[in-house]
């Protein structure tokens, strides 16, 4: 019966963030037109644009349909999985069968999805997307890692509900580590989510959406509404390390306190985006380059109980 309750918990989470993420997108959509002297589409845009998709034809214009159905797929259920382990305003649900290794396989999944997707698609375009979400990759996907390990390092365990707490400001002394991270990472989250000026592998104005170019119906759904969720999971799992002051509150007051955390975060990526103009390839990978040798010196002083 416990089992039963624990699988309806992680049912719960992933049908929460599939409900609210396309909300948080319309209001991503609507902060970015206020804040460049615009009306802007309705708040409920993102889920009729994600219908009209899903109602289309499902074109097979790639060179490995199969392959390119199978990322589709799996660009939308790694992130709903990760969405399962992730303690959104409650408790994790999966937070004693998970730990932080399953949590960074999954995270690297989601890339992992894209990057299938355009090389499966075979175009020109995406082949340029694809290279430029691998080299993207290569530099800020350890990020993440480094910040996970930092907070594993200081409560010695990858146990799951413990590292979502707070670990990187858990240190023996004061937390050098857990705050060089939370620069790095409050840095880097714009590239995480995919979200100008790091949107190099989609550049709509430059190689008409990359890696995506040659997807339609519903396929492109699927991925639409998967970068939808990534807003939703790497802005949670940035409270659940950096910002988890008040989640553990009592329901329904610790719930409230955590999606309002989300709103500020995703407010916060959305005037970063609306006001900064795209970075070229070499400069984000200086930028993200530069970020790595900081999350060393982080990963450094962890370990020396810092």
């Amino acid at each position: 019966m416990r089992l039963f309750w624990i699988i309806i918990s992680a049912l719960s989470n992933m049908f929460t963030v599939l409900l609210l993420a396309p909300l948080l997108e319309g209001i991503l959509r609507k902060l970015t037109a206020w804040v460049q002297s615009r009306q802007g589409p309705p708040l409920w845009q993102p889920y009729f644009d994600l219908l009209k998709l899903l109602g289309k034809e499902d074109l097979e214009s790639g060179e490995l349909p199969v392959v390119q159905q199978f990322s589709a797929c799996l660009a939308l259920a790694a992130p709903l999985t990760v969405a399962g382990l992730l303690p959104l305003g409650s408790s994790a649900p999966l937070q004693e069968r998970a730990d932080a290794i399953l949590l960074i396989y999954l995270l690297v999944l989601c890339g992992g999805a894209t990057l299938l997707a355009g090389l499966s698609a075979g175009s020109t375009y995406s082949l340029i997307g694809v290279s430029r979400e691998m080299m993207t990759a290569i530099t800020l996907e350890p990020l993440f890692v480094m910040a996970v390990v930092v907070g594993a390092l200081n409560i010695h365990s990858f146990r799951l509900e413990s590292v979502l707490d707070g670990s990187p400001y858990a240190a023996a002394h004061f937390p050098w580590s857990g705050l060089i991270m939370l620069g790095v990472l409050a840095f880097s989250l714009q590239a995480f989510v995919n979200r100008v000026p790091f949107d190099i592998g989609e550049a709509e104005t430059e190689i008409m959406e990359g890696p995506l170019m040659e997807y339609s119906g519903p396929k492109l759904a699927l991925f639409k509404y998967a970068q939808m969720v990534r807003l939703v999971i790497f802005a949670a799992l940035f409270i659940n390390l950096f910002l988890p002051l008040g989640n553990d509150w009592r329901f329904p007051l610790g719930l409230v306190v955590f999606w309002s955390k989300v709103m500020l975060l995703v407010a916060a990526i959305t005037v970063i985006a609306a006001t900064h103009a795209r970075l070229r390839i070499d400069q984000a990978m200086r930028y993200f380059a530069g970020l790595a040798g900081i999350s060393l010196v982080a990963l450094v002083l962890a370990v020396c109980g810092f």
